[in-house]
């Protein structure tokens, strides 16, 4: 799973040095990846001032069909699965489409990179924890950027208190 590479989270309103430090990494990942790749996209429309997260963060991104919404350049021509579109930090979708898949072909693990490590990356990993407890879900720590390198380190503790494993580190 490949976490919200976008513009915005990358280096638009809402990027870091740490997001963009990851893209050639994130790219390797994935080209060297030889299983489904499926990518998210956080997904929010005009009104998102006017909602509970635009609230608590006031800062207008992943607006549909803004340059800021894409999955960056880098990373738009790599073989993927599907692209998933989230109006919220967790995936339930992409969730319920890998409980389906693993109940035709059993899951042995699930990777999940790109960001943020501290919202949308822990966010999913954690659905899919619960969803599918016996399946192997792995964070590629060096494939991952938070909003903040300390908050990017507190959520990869948090997620191995709740046996995801953390590679990459």
């Amino acid at each position: 799973m490949v976490i919200d590479m976008q513009k915005d989270f990358v280096d638009g309103v809402l990027g870091t040095k740490e997001a963009v430090a990851i893209v050639g990494a994130v790219r390797e990942k994935i080209l060297s990846h030889s299983g489904k790749v499926y990518f998210t996209r956080d997904t929010h429309h005009e009104d998102y001032l006017h909602t509970r997260e635009g609230s608590r963060l006031p800062v207008p991104h992943c607006i549909h069909g803004t340059d800021g919404w894409q999955i960056i350049p880098e990373l738009a021509d790599l073989p993927r699965e599907a692209v998933i579109d989230k109006p919220t930090f967790g995936s339930t979708e992409l969730t319920d489409i890998l409980v389906r898949e693993n109940s035709r072909n059993p899951l042995h693990s699930i990777t999940l990179i790109g960001l943020c490590t501290d919202i949308c990356v822990i966010s999913n990993a954690m659905l899919l924890k619960n969803a599918l407890p016996e399946t192997d879900i792995i964070v590629d720590a060096s494939c991952c950027a938070g909003v903040t390198p300390e908050s990017h380190r507190t959520a990869l503790d948090a997620m191995k208190a709740c046996q995801i494993d953390i590679i990459g580190e």
